[in-house]
């Protein structure tokens, strides 16, 4: 018995005949035949030995073209790279050098506007909900979470004319009062 393997490389020029057929692209021809490769080398347990591999092949192929047919369809065509230019992402380290400055200037917060920051701008509870936790007035948590807000902006040199750029959405939470979050 022979490995069905060594039957592929007898198809490689009617593969490459068939994706030009479809393509009309030699450089897309030749991609296609080495994903069709590629797959029937990967599946070869499926192939059920005595059967036709020519046809097996041709079906990858087949099925090859049609799903990146697909696939095109929902792509965007971006010859130029206008779009591209305008992605961008910020460097990671951006977001843990915001995020030690911001740990660094909370553990300099009192121990209350610390908790109520954390109840009310990064866990979500409501200024109700913070009094009720708390055991103190609802003025008393809005007071807390003001002076909370305005210390941190101190420490951090944020200016409410400045864009923050902290990439942790609790962080922005916790920090954002008159301040906009990038």
């Amino acid at each position: 018995m022979t490995d069905p393997r060594d039957e592929i490389v007898e198809h490689l020029r009617t593969l490459r005949a068939f994706a030009l057929s479809l393509t009309r692209n030699t450089a897309m021809a030749d991609d296609m035949v080495q994903d069709t490769i590629e797959k029937a080398w990967r599946n070869i347990d499926k192939f059920e030995a005595g059967t036709n591999m020519r046809a097996w092949l041709f079906t990858i192929l087949r099925n090859t073209y049609y799903s990146n047919r697909r696939r095109a369809k929902r792509e965007v065509a971006d010859p130029e790279g206008a779009m591209v230019e305008q992605l961008s992402e910020k460097p990671a380290h951006d977001g843990r050098l915001h995020m030690t400055d911001f740990r660094a200037a909370f553990t300099q917060l009192p121990d209350e506007q610390r908790e109520v920051l954390l109840l009310v701008g990064a866990s979500g509870f409501s200024y109700e909900e913070a009094a009720e936790m708390c055991g103190v007035a609802v003025g008393t948590i809005k007071s807390r979470v003001n002076r909370g807000r305005k210390r941190l902006a101190e420490l951090m040199d944020v200016n409410e004319d400045q864009p923050m750029e902290l990439t942790d959405a609790h962080t922005v939470a916790v920090v954002a009062a008159g301040v906009t979050a990038a």
